[in-house]
Protein backbone atom coordinates (compact mmCIF):
# COMPACT_ATOMS: atom_id res chain seq x y z
CA UNK A 1 0.00 0.00 0.00
CA UNK A 2 2.63 2.59 1.10
CA UNK A 3 4.92 1.79 -2.06
CA UNK A 4 1.92 2.30 -4.28
CA UNK A 5 1.51 5.67 -2.83
CA UNK A 6 4.83 6.46 -3.05
CA UNK A 7 5.01 5.88 -6.83
CA UNK A 8 1.63 7.70 -7.26
CA UNK A 9 3.40 10.48 -5.52
CA UNK A 10 6.48 10.35 -7.47
CA UNK A 11 4.27 10.14 -10.96
CA UNK A 12 2.43 12.92 -9.95
CA UNK A 13 5.79 14.88 -9.31
CA UNK A 14 7.67 14.09 -12.22
CA UNK A 15 4.48 14.72 -14.72
CA UNK A 16 4.04 18.44 -13.08
CA UNK A 17 7.74 18.64 -13.08
CA UNK A 18 7.73 17.84 -17.11
CA UNK A 19 4.31 20.00 -17.66
CA UNK A 20 6.29 23.32 -16.21
CA UNK A 21 9.08 23.08 -18.56
CA UNK A 22 6.48 23.40 -21.46
CA UNK A 23 6.99 26.57 -22.89
CA UNK A 24 3.69 29.05 -22.98
CA UNK A 25 3.69 28.36 -26.82
CA UNK A 26 3.74 24.71 -26.95
CA UNK A 27 0.67 24.30 -24.40
CA UNK A 28 -1.12 26.72 -25.86
CA UNK A 29 -0.83 24.72 -29.00
CA UNK A 30 -1.23 21.87 -27.04
CA UNK A 31 -4.47 22.60 -25.37
CA UNK A 32 -6.05 23.91 -28.79
CA UNK A 33 -5.22 20.95 -30.62
CA UNK A 34 -6.62 18.98 -27.51
CA UNK A 35 -9.79 20.79 -27.41
CA UNK A 36 -10.04 20.62 -31.13
CA UNK A 37 -10.38 16.76 -30.95
CA UNK A 38 -12.73 16.99 -27.90
CA UNK A 39 -15.23 18.98 -29.99
CA UNK A 40 -15.25 16.97 -33.08
CA UNK A 41 -15.78 13.88 -30.35
CA UNK A 42 -19.26 12.46 -31.25
CA UNK A 43 -20.36 11.51 -27.99
CA UNK A 44 -19.54 15.46 -26.77
CA UNK A 45 -20.52 17.05 -29.76
CA UNK A 46 -24.04 15.73 -29.05
CA UNK A 47 -24.13 15.78 -25.14
CA UNK A 48 -26.57 18.51 -23.91
CA UNK A 49 -25.01 18.52 -20.18
CA UNK A 50 -21.47 17.64 -19.86
CA UNK A 51 -20.17 17.44 -16.34
CA UNK A 52 -16.92 19.27 -16.43
CA UNK A 53 -13.95 21.05 -14.63
CA UNK A 54 -11.86 23.81 -13.65
CA UNK A 55 -7.98 23.06 -13.87
CA UNK A 56 -5.79 22.78 -11.38
CA UNK A 57 -2.44 21.84 -11.20
CA UNK A 58 -1.06 19.75 -13.87
CA UNK A 59 -4.61 18.67 -15.26
CA UNK A 60 -5.67 20.37 -18.87
CA UNK A 61 -6.66 23.76 -19.00
CA UNK A 62 -10.33 23.62 -19.76
CA UNK A 63 -11.24 27.68 -19.83
CA UNK A 64 -11.82 27.52 -23.31
CA UNK A 65 -13.37 24.25 -23.34
CA UNK A 66 -15.77 25.85 -20.48
CA UNK A 67 -16.23 29.18 -22.47
CA UNK A 68 -17.08 26.63 -26.14
CA UNK A 69 -19.60 25.06 -24.10
CA UNK A 70 -21.50 27.56 -23.40
CA UNK A 71 -21.37 29.14 -27.03
CA UNK A 72 -22.62 25.70 -28.03
CA UNK A 73 -25.50 26.36 -25.75
CA UNK A 74 -24.63 23.33 -23.68
CA UNK A 75 -25.69 22.79 -20.16
CA UNK A 76 -22.38 23.78 -18.40
CA UNK A 77 -22.03 21.34 -14.81
CA UNK A 78 -19.40 22.45 -12.30
CA UNK A 79 -18.16 20.56 -9.43
CA UNK A 80 -18.69 22.72 -5.89
CA UNK A 81 -16.49 20.70 -3.14
CA UNK A 82 -17.86 20.63 0.50
CA UNK A 83 -15.45 21.82 2.97
CA UNK A 84 -16.95 20.36 6.09
CA UNK A 85 -18.09 17.03 4.57
CA UNK A 86 -15.17 15.48 2.27
CA UNK A 87 -15.77 13.46 -0.59
CA UNK A 88 -18.57 16.03 -1.05
CA UNK A 89 -19.52 17.03 -4.28
CA UNK A 90 -22.31 19.48 -5.75
CA UNK A 91 -23.02 19.09 -9.29
CA UNK A 92 -24.24 23.16 -9.98
CA UNK A 93 -25.45 24.72 -13.41
CA UNK A 94 -23.10 27.58 -14.58
CA UNK A 95 -24.56 30.27 -16.97
CA UNK A 96 -21.66 32.57 -16.59
CA UNK A 97 -17.99 32.03 -15.93
CA UNK A 98 -17.52 35.68 -14.60
CA UNK A 99 -20.45 35.75 -12.34
CA UNK A 100 -21.30 32.86 -11.01
CA UNK A 101 -18.14 31.44 -10.17
CA UNK A 102 -15.71 31.79 -6.66
CA UNK A 103 -12.93 30.44 -5.27
CA UNK A 104 -13.85 27.41 -3.32
CA UNK A 105 -12.18 25.72 -0.14
CA UNK A 106 -9.63 24.02 -2.44
CA UNK A 107 -8.54 27.13 -3.75
CA UNK A 108 -9.90 26.10 -7.20
CA UNK A 109 -12.71 28.30 -9.22
CA UNK A 110 -15.93 26.29 -8.49
CA UNK A 111 -20.00 27.54 -8.93
CA UNK A 112 -21.35 29.55 -6.18
CA UNK A 113 -23.97 27.52 -4.32
CA UNK A 114 -25.90 31.01 -4.36
CA UNK A 115 -26.21 32.20 -7.75
CA UNK A 116 -26.13 28.08 -9.38
CA UNK A 117 -29.00 25.58 -9.67
CA UNK A 118 -28.31 22.01 -8.33
CA UNK A 119 -27.80 19.27 -10.81
CA UNK A 120 -28.94 15.75 -10.25
CA UNK A 121 -26.18 13.52 -11.49
CA UNK A 122 -28.32 11.09 -13.40
CA UNK A 123 -28.75 14.21 -15.82
CA UNK A 124 -25.44 14.04 -16.70
CA UNK A 125 -25.01 12.77 -20.21
CA UNK A 126 -20.76 12.53 -20.32
CA UNK A 127 -18.36 13.13 -17.63
CA UNK A 128 -14.92 14.93 -18.59
CA UNK A 129 -12.53 13.61 -15.60
CA UNK A 130 -9.69 15.60 -14.44
CA UNK A 131 -6.52 13.63 -13.97
CA UNK A 132 -2.26 14.15 -13.96
CA UNK A 133 -1.49 11.38 -15.69
CA UNK A 134 -3.60 7.81 -17.36
CA UNK A 135 -2.75 4.82 -18.89
CA UNK A 136 -4.36 3.52 -22.21
CA UNK A 137 -6.33 0.85 -19.92
CA UNK A 138 -8.03 3.98 -18.83
CA UNK A 139 -6.54 4.11 -15.27
CA UNK A 140 -5.86 7.42 -13.94
CA UNK A 141 -4.04 9.27 -11.67
CA UNK A 142 -6.05 12.38 -9.86
CA UNK A 143 -4.42 15.06 -7.31
CA UNK A 144 -4.70 12.42 -4.27
CA UNK A 145 -7.99 14.15 -3.07
CA UNK A 146 -9.99 11.12 -4.15
CA UNK A 147 -13.21 13.28 -4.59
CA UNK A 148 -13.70 11.85 -8.25
CA UNK A 149 -13.05 7.78 -6.95
CA UNK A 150 -15.98 8.30 -5.06
CA UNK A 151 -17.97 10.43 -7.53
CA UNK A 152 -17.52 8.61 -11.02
CA UNK A 153 -19.25 5.30 -9.52
CA UNK A 154 -22.15 7.14 -8.62
CA UNK A 155 -22.80 8.40 -12.49
CA UNK A 156 -25.31 6.36 -14.84
CA UNK A 157 -23.07 3.38 -16.61
CA UNK A 158 -24.40 4.79 -19.92
CA UNK A 159 -22.64 8.12 -18.94
CA UNK A 160 -19.31 8.26 -20.54
CA UNK A 161 -16.36 9.09 -18.83
CA UNK A 162 -13.52 10.60 -20.24
CA UNK A 163 -10.30 11.97 -19.49
CA UNK A 164 -8.43 14.61 -20.55
CA UNK A 165 -4.20 14.69 -21.21
CA UNK A 166 -1.72 16.13 -23.07
CA UNK A 167 -0.23 13.11 -25.23
CA UNK A 168 2.90 13.48 -22.45
CA UNK A 169 0.53 12.52 -18.96
CA UNK A 170 0.33 8.96 -20.98
CA UNK A 171 2.10 6.32 -18.89
CA UNK A 172 2.79 2.91 -19.16
CA UNK A 173 0.91 2.00 -16.10
CA UNK A 174 -0.50 4.22 -13.59
CA UNK A 175 -0.42 2.45 -10.02
CA UNK A 176 -4.22 1.47 -9.02
CA UNK A 177 -4.97 0.19 -5.19
CA UNK A 178 -8.56 -0.92 -5.24
CA UNK A 179 -10.46 2.33 -4.62
CA UNK A 180 -8.95 3.76 -7.54
CA UNK A 181 -11.68 4.17 -10.64
CA UNK A 182 -11.16 4.27 -14.47
CA UNK A 183 -11.98 6.47 -17.43
CA UNK A 184 -14.13 4.73 -20.40
CA UNK A 185 -11.90 7.19 -22.75
CA UNK A 186 -9.03 9.49 -22.85
CA UNK A 187 -8.62 12.08 -25.26
CA UNK A 188 -5.04 13.75 -25.95
CA UNK A 189 -3.57 16.61 -28.49
CA UNK A 190 -2.92 13.58 -30.70
CA UNK A 191 -5.32 11.05 -30.29
CA UNK A 192 -8.20 9.27 -28.73
CA UNK A 193 -7.72 6.32 -26.44
CA UNK A 194 -10.62 3.63 -26.13
CA UNK A 195 -9.73 1.78 -22.73
CA UNK A 196 -8.47 -1.23 -23.45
Amino acid sequence: MEEIKERKRELRDNITKMLNELSDSERSAKIRRLEDRLFDFANFLESKIPLLYVNFGAEVNTRGILKRCLAYNKIVVLPAFNSTEKYKIKLMKVDNLGEDMKLGSKGILEPDESRCKKVPIERVDIAIIPGVAFDEKGSRLGSGDGYYDKLIPKLSATTRKVGLAFESQIVQQVPMQSHDRHVDIIITDKRIIYKI
